[in-house]
């Protein structure tokens, strides 16, 4: 089994796992933050184009699975009940057996158990996926963790540190932060974590939103730690908005000719304009998304030692690390206050 050091944190960004969909060779998803789930953001996430359009309303976007990053608690209890029937064996779960490949594990858990027309998993997902189809959850778990591909892939979005900790300093309370995946299969919710024992199936799917039915779980999970804790990151794993709205292009462009010219011809250039704005816009968020990757991937450490050394030099560096003291002070005695 691969060492626990051999695997990176990963930082909860949409980001980082559009850009870790896109080095497993994925196609046809994206991952956007979730700030609540009531029913105007969910509304919002689902809506592609504009309302009013000349064809058929327009397509909502597929939500396939959510990431859920939370401080892992011993004693949380299981909303669901445990798998253990032929389910568990016909879709993909696999044991942790990293610490720090959680976030990875949380993602290829909604990516190896979605089977979309938009989804293209690429080849090395595939045969990964076939190869270990017949595996148990702590085969695949060990799959996973040894597939050089995947722990490549993960480990490219280290972050460069000025200092090492020893492992052995850390605190014995100290409990880590921790991803889950969820995710409908067969008309199912199921959490798919990789330090339970098998799936955990939250119920059947009663909305035609599962997110709506998912909901109250996710509550209910935050709210049982709000006195202790309170960081929290829920992201979403969608069909790309820019497949869906370059389609929605394709038919406008289709029937353009069609049409004589008068109001209908009006609305249908009213919403090419609007898609292809949309468009922009997630040409432009994509780019900041590569943007950010390539900082979190950057490493930062010389122009930092450099800078050290440059303060150090006019005598800055001393008067600079005791003014940092007292603000520190300060605030910890205004906290104290409080």
């Amino acid at each position: 089994m691969a060492a626990e050091g051999d695997w990176c944190l990963i930082e909860s960004d949409p980001s980082v796992f559009t850009e870790l969909i896109r080095g497993f060779g994925v196609k046809g998803l994206q991952v956007e933050e979730l700030y609540s789930l009531d029913d105007e953001l969910l509304a919002a996430l689902r809506t592609v184009g504009p309302a009013n359009t000349v064809l058929d309303s327009f397509p909502r976007l597929p939500v396939h699975g959510l990431i859920f990053l939370f401080r892992w608690h011993k004693e949380e209890k299981t909303a669901g009940t445990v798998v253990t029937d032929d389910r568990a064996q016909n879709m993909f779960f696999a044991k942790q057996v990293i610490t720090n490949a959680c976030a990875t594990q949380a993602l290829l858990s909604v990516l190896l158990n979605t089977a979309h027309k938009d989804v293209d998993l690429g080849q090395s997902l595939t045969e990964f996926k076939a190869n270990t189809a017949t595996f148990d959850p702590a085969m695949k778990g060990l799959s996973l963790s040894n597939m050089e591909f995947i722990r490549s892939v993960h480990n490219s979005f280290s972050r460069q540190t000025l200092v090492e900790f020893d492992p052995a300093m850390k605190q014995k309370d100290e409990e880590p932060f921790h991803f889950v995946a969820y995710l409908p299969i067969d008309g199912r919710i199921y959490e798919l974590d990789g330090l339970k024992d098998g799936p955990i199936d939250l119920g059947k799917v009663v909305n035609d939103d599962w997110l709506q039915d998912l909901r109250p779980v996710i509550q209910t999970r935050m709210q049982a730690f709000m006195g202790s804790e309170i960081r929290f990151n829920l992201m979403a794993i969608t069909s790309s908005r820019t497949q869906y709205i370059s389609a929605r292009m394709e038919e406008l462009g289709a029937v353009e000719g069609s049409l004589a010219d008068g109001p209908e011809k009006d609305q249908l250039f009213e919403e090419l304009q609007e898609c292809s704005l949309s468009l922009e816009e997630e040409d432009r968020k994509m780019a900041r998304h590569k943007a950010e990757c390539a900082r979190h991937k950057h490493n930062y450490v010389p122009l930092i030692m450099q800078m050290l050394k440059l303060l150090a030099q006019k005598g800055e560096l001393v008067p600079m690390v005791e003014e940092s003291k007292e603000r520190r002070k300060r605030k910890a005695e205004e906290q104290k206050s409080a």
